[in-house]
């Protein structure tokens, strides 16, 4: 298991597409789902205000400005 977040604090990112970001929460069921007013945030950038990780090595982000938890594939390079 792997304890390495792509962004560290401070970083910025960009929040995926709507549609992914519904793909995502349509079939995650597990720990952190995404909850229905975070899909407003789609295609938004914003800063990583902390990382943490799930038992068993899931990155889990917080982003500033941004509520709710992010999972690293729901975050991409901002343009």
């Amino acid at each position: 298991m792997s304890y390495k977040a792509k962004w560290a604090k401070g970083s910025a990112v960009k929040i995926v597409s709507l549609s992914a970001l519904e793909q995502f929460r349509n079939t995650w069921k597990f720990h952190d789902p995404l909850q229905p007013d975070q899909l407003q945030y789609a295609a938004n950038t914003a800063r990583v205000a902390s990382v943490g990780y799930y038992h068993g090595g899931d990155v889990l982000y917080q982003l500033e400005d941004i509520p709710g938890t992010w999972h690293e594939c729901c975050l991409e390079p901002p343009p």
